[in-house]
């Protein structure tokens, strides 16, 4: 009898385990652009409907995510989205789209349906072998899709070559750059990726970016510049602090501190969140 009841727990734990009501609790992998992300609350399956974190995800999209517990909001570009919690309606910029499943809260995330992710952003979503899929929409430049932003930068003994994946983020760099060149200037007489202190108004290179293609081809490049400070603020006035040669056409442009700070924050960001990988470093 007792080997009987043995059996039969047997079974039942083992239906158990592969029933839908269990897929939750196994541990579903997110991957934004292929690229691994981790977060504080899973996703899961839930009443047949595969349920993920709205904040890291949509933050990884390039969106901005405010509100209270009750109302989310939802800002990325002209595009304002507003939902509530355990609600089907959900706004966006001022027309009403139904969810087939209510977002509501789990340890103080909000979850919303994957399917909700393709609407709002355009994305390409699935769900396979325990993996939750978001692709995005990748930039464009000269006709050419845009895998990777590589970033080089040296110092005085050795350098770092390291690439940015996540679509968004390279879009958000890209656009920073493009948005805040300023008039267009000569060549500086002096320049290099070293900084001479010998001669005023050099310029040193400060980095360098490649948007490359799958290949690994750079589409495009840019270099950042800044004025060698090694001298008197007199002697320096007549040149600008910041420039930016477009390597590719071969122009340079008068470029500001508060642009090169803002790429830099977002470089920040997608490195927080695991979208950087480090080619080579060289830095002794």
């Amino acid at each position: 009898m007792k080997k009987v009841l043995s059996g039969i727990m047997l079974m039942f734990a083992l239906a158990m385990a592969s029933s839908p009501a269990h897929a939750a609790a196994r541990n579903i992998q997110i991957k934004i652009d292929d690229v691994v992300i981790s977060s504080d609350v899973a996703a899961e399956i839930r009443n047949g409907h595969t349920m993920v974190p709205l904040r890291v995800i949509s933050e990884n999209l390039g969106a901005r995510v405010t509100g209270t517990n009750s109302e989310i909001i939802l800002t990325r570009n002209n595009m304002q989205v507003k939902l509530k919690l355990n609600s089907g309606n959900v706004t966006k910029n001022g027309e009403s789209v139904f969810l087939d499943a209510k977002p509501y809260l789990k340890n103080n995330r909000t979850m919303v349906p994957l399917r909700f992710l393709s609407e709002t952003f355009g994305c390409q979503v699935g769900y396979s072998n325990s993996t939750v899929t978001v692709n995005s929409e990748a930039l464009v430049i000269d006709q050419v899709k845009i895998k990777a932003l590589q970033e080089e930068y040296h110092m005085i003994m050795g350098g770092v070559v390291q690439q940015i994946e996540g679509n968004a983020y390279i879009t958000a760099i890209h656009d920073v750059i493009t948005d805040n060149l300023g008039n267009k200037v000569e060549a500086p007489e002096h320049y290099s990726w070293t900084s001479n202190i010998d001669i005023p108004g050099s310029y040193y290179k400060e980095r360098q970016f490649d948007f490359l293609d799958a290949n690994g081809k750079s589409i495009k490049r840019y270099d950042i510049y800044t004025i060698n400070r090694s001298f008197p603020e007199q002697m320096l006035k007549p040149y600008p602090e910041g420039l930016i040669h477009d390597a590719t056409s071969d122009q340079w442009y008068l470029f500001s501190e508060a642009a090169r700070t803002l790429i830099y924050q977002n470089m920040d960001t997608a490195t927080k969140n695991g979208f950087l990988k480090i080619i080579s470093n060289t830095i002794a």
